[in-house]
């Protein structure tokens, strides 16, 4: 086993976030990647010419492998479902120090789950990690031209479905701040001017906690419905809220006496909160464990 630890922990970072990002959940990548771990310990490494595109290929295969049953599974969820969120400012663990920014931000795995499987691997390891269409086309069993091709139609849909947000996150930030103090407040007008007029909320309670079953729209309509929520939950023993850097972006995250609560993340856009992407389903909380 001599040498085999090192040669995979420098590669675990990169292959949490490939399958993280393949599978938009935090405990399926983890075991994706300890499967990889499995196979990397077992493999004949004499063949093996660079690790980390083996193991960025078995990842991969294995990830892929997951999302058919993972797809399956979404189908009787309960109420919208959102990809499990993760703390991205803490330091120390790989999976908290994912690739950050929009890459990995809630929003994004949202629009990501609208592609097919090939799609979607071929967009992770093409435009986020500049993997080569060659080695794209061994992970998948396909053609160059059709990893090519693939890849056309995955960045038109992306482009198509992805919210603009702004880039800058001293801005994000200062927005996130004005969410939350009005939301803690309990100042619907605060919270109605911080919103777009458009926003869009989205609970995801997956049945196990209580959210709305459908998006809400609407600045008003969201800014009652969060006031509603803050206000019930008060009550709730030790009940901590924060800003916290959820999936490379300033959002919110709360944690009670029990552990892990809720985390918010935010689409901004001209300097207003224009998606309210919520997460309550406690199944769905590993990340904010750390």
């Amino acid at each position: 086993m001599t040498g085999l630890l090192p040669a995979f922990e420098a590669h675990r970072r990169l292959l949490f976030t490939v399958a993280y990002q393949m599978l938009g959940s935090v405990t399926d990548a983890e075991d994706a990647v300890q499967d990889a771990w499995l196979r990397w310990s077992a493999a004949d490494r004499d063949d093996v010419a660079d690790p980390r595109a083996w193991l960025v290929r078995t990842t991969t295969r294995l990830a892929l492998d997951r999302l058919t049953s993972a797809r399956a599974r979404r189908e009787t969820y309960v109420g919208p479902w959102l990809p499990e969120p993760l703390l991205t400012d803490r330091g120390g663990d790989p999976a908290d120090e994912a690739v950050l920014g929009d890459e990995v931000s809630l929003a994004l795995l949202v629009v990501l789950e609208s592609l097919s499987p090939a799609e979607r691997a071929v967009f992770v390891l093409r435009e986020v990690f500049g993997v080569p269409a060659a080695e794209v086309a061994a992970v998948l069993g396909r053609s160059e031209a059709a990893v090519r091709q693939i890849g056309h139609r995955a960045r038109e849909h992306v482009a198509a479905r992805r919210p603009r947000s702004v880039v800058d996150r001293r801005v994000h930030r200062e927005v996130t701040e004005r969410f939350l103090a009005a939301c803690l407040g309990g100042d619907v007008d605060a919270l109605v001017a911080a919103l777009a007029p458009d926003a869009v909320l989205v609970t995801d309670g997956g049945g196990r906690a209580k959210a709305a079953l459908r998006p809400i729209t609407g600045a008003d309509k969201v800014a009652r419905f969060l006031s509603a929520v803050v206000s019930g939950g008060a009550s709730l023993p030790g009940l901590r809220i924060g800003l916290a850097e959820v999936n490379g972006r300033p959002g919110v995250a709360a944690w009670t006496d029990e552990g892990p609560y809720v985390a918010v993340s935010l689409v901004v856009t001209d300097g207003r909160v224009q998606q309210v992407l919520v997460v309550l389903n406690p199944d769905k909380l590993a990340g904010l464990r750390r």
